[in-house]
């Protein structure tokens, strides 16, 4: 595979980022890689390394996106490969997340996906080229996991948004695809990464049940390698045909498979009910 393409990642200081990161400059790759903490950034990869850029961003700035897109571009020439990568996971169940919990969860997830969408695609669109991989969750597939409904809304709203953003930019010579990980282990369920509703309710015993087994339990068991999962996205950023759906992980296939099956079963019941709904039309 040719190693002159230029990645562009988000959330770059820890977990899946910071494994990509690592992988693409060891093999050769230039990558421009943000954070919001600047220094954290620069500690996990040195800023010597050649064909490195380390930027602040803010995600939640539209202002400080842009300011990061320019200067990968002022430093690199193009960019060919963005990640949008960035994002945390909000625990709670609906009703105990207070209304500027969730607002948090999808100004990160969502509208700072969305900054650097509106902000990177008039590059790529004017250069002809290039690939986007809008990092989502085996949660915005399905959604049945107590207490992370705000959290699955949000990778929902990933998977939609990047359906409709694929089909916009397919002219222009830009690829997307969604990518819905499966548990990997990185620090995605620790306390620095994870948000936990400051009005917990006992009621929810489901959701206190699914708390404590993914900050106890699956935190730091996780069956995925986050260097197997970086291998995978190179390898898929050289194809011809990049895919809209990608799932990554082997508990991300199985969980998808019984959404599927469950999605299948619920239509097949109710499909002679539910397509008699067409307006009659007289004889």
């Amino acid at each position: 595979m040719k190693t002159n393409q230029i990645w562009f990642v988000t959330g770059a200081s820890r977990g899946l980022g910071l494994a990509l990161v690592r992988q693409l400059l060891a093999t050769g790759y230039s990558v421009a890689a943000t954070s919001r903490n600047l220094a954290e950034l620069r500690g996990t990869v040195p800023p010597e390394q050649a064909g490195f850029l380390a930027l602040h961003m803010d995600l939640g700035d539209e202002a400080s996106v842009q300011q990061a897109l320019t200067a990968a571009v002022t430093h690199f020439g193009r960019l060919d490969v963005v990640v949008n990568n960035a994002g945390f996971g909000q625990l709670g169940a609906l009703e105990e997340l207070t209304d500027a919990e969730s607002r948090r969860n999808f100004d990160v997830n969502v509208f700072g996906l969305l900054h650097v969408l509106r902000h990177a695609t008039p590059l790529l669109r004017a250069q002809g080229r290039g690939r986007v991989f809008n990092i989502a969750s085996i949660g915005g597939f399905t959604g049945a996991f107590p207490g992370w409904g705000v959290y699955c809304a949000t990778k929902f709203a990933v998977a939609g948004l990047t359906a409709s953003y694929a089909a916009e930019v397919r002219e222009f010579g830009v690829q997307a695809s969604v990518v819905y990980p499966g548990y990997f282990r990185t620090d995605f369920l620790t306390a620095s990464s994870l948000g936990t509703p400051a009005q917990p309710m006992a009621a929810y015993q489901a959701v206190r049940e699914s708390q404590q087994a993914h900050e106890q339990s699956i935190n730091g068991n996780q069956p995925g390698d986050p260097e197997k999962a970086a291998q995978v996205l190179i390898e898929v950023s050289h194809a011809e045909q990049q895919p809209l759906h990608l799932f990554l992980g082997a508990d991300a296939y199985q969980l998808a498979d019984q959404q599927l099956q469950a999605v299948q079963q619920d239509m097949q019941q109710w499909q002679a009910v539910a397509t008699a709904t067409d307006l009659a039309v007289n004889a």
